[in-house]
């Protein structure tokens, strides 16, 4: 299949309700390339970025998605930048907010990522690793091995790494958890290598699901995750002990609406893919429908949440 590449320039501030416009179009996720975490990455000697330079301009971000290119697309760019307008014009979104896209192939959608993702330890335990690397464990790593592929999730992004080292605190053996757009798989397969016993991965995006399908073979635990498709959490079945949802603030605030339903009473929702400007928005909708939040964890401009159903009146 190919695949329409969308890309904006906006700024920081707009970059969530991009993203917001991006999921209604139906996107399973965005990329975004911002300078400041790229800079951040850079000095933190993570990556080996020899051939990438720190960045001089940090106000424009570049968020990207990617669309299939069939009937649809004609109407989903045009409404895309009818939305991208109204933002401008309401004086939400500064920034250029320059509009391009191109078309890839699914093949060469794959091999982007190989530039970027290398193997690296994001908790204290689970060690994120590309299919196509090698690499030596010790004794004490427990090792997730993903490709990407067409899907989102790589385990590196700040919000994805959090969302990491938080189920290596909660997961314990005979849980079960719900992973709310898995995309690539990686807290799913996570979640099943710290213990649990059983663990269910939903995303809306057929193509992710196909994906993180495939990672969790290649991680031999299909016996403990079971993959498929669901708006937020609407084909789940049952109650988890710990759901998370590494997704964006909106999606966030309509997964409160499902969330009784799907978590046991001491059970935990972890919250990811929220950038900072966003915390509270999401904490006031936590507390609307009754919930506590247990913390908030921040890195880079983005954050988790860990919230529990709290007390009702």
């Amino acid at each position: 299949m190919n695949w329409a590449e969308v890309s904006i320039r906006t700024s920081h501030e707009a970059t969530e309700l991009v993203a917001e416009i991006f999921h209604d179009l139906g996107a399973s996720g965005v990329v975004i390339e911002d300078p400041e975490l790229l800079n951040n990455y850079i000095d933190s000697g993570l990556w080996d970025y020899t051939d990438i330079p720190r960045a001089e301009q940090t106000e424009v971000v570049t968020v990207k998605a990617y669309l299939p290119v069939d009937e649809e697309l004609d109407d989903k760019l045009r409404s895309f930048e009818q939305r991208v307008k109204a933002l401008v014009e309401s004086g939400v979104a500064g920034g250029p907010c320059a509009i391009s896209w191109n078309e890839v192939q699914d093949e060469d959608w794959s091999e982007s990522w190989k530039k970027y993702f290398h193997t690296e330890k994001v908790g204290g335990l689970i060690v994120i690793k590309p299919s196509w690397e090698e690499y030596e464990a010790s004794p004490d790593d427990i090792v997730v091995e993903i490709d990407p592929g067409a899907a989102f999730g790589t385990g590196q992004h700040p919000t994805t790494a959090l969302c990491i080292r938080e189920l290596e605190t909660l997961v314990r053996g005979g849980m079960t958890v719900f992973d709310v757009g898995t995309g690539s798989g990686v807290l799913a397969i996570t979640a099943a290598k710290l213990g649990a016993s059983k663990v269910t991965a939903m995303d809306y995006d057929p193509t992710a699901v196909r994906i993180a399908g495939e990672n969790v073979r290649q991680n031999h635990v299909e016996d403990i995750v079971a993959t498929g498709r669901s708006d937020i959490l609407k084909s789940f079945e049952g109650k988890a002990d710990i759901i998370v949802a590494n997704i964006i603030a909106d999606i966030i605030l309509k997964l409160f609406d499902e969330l009784e339903e799907h978590l046991k009473p001491e059970g935990k929702l972890v919250a990811g893919g929220i950038i900072s400007e966003r915390v509270a928005d999401v904490t006031e909708g936590a507390l609307a429908h009754g919930f506590a939040i247990e913390k908030v964890v921040e890195d880079s401009g983005w954050a988790i949440l860990v919230i529990h159903l709290g007390e009702k009146a």
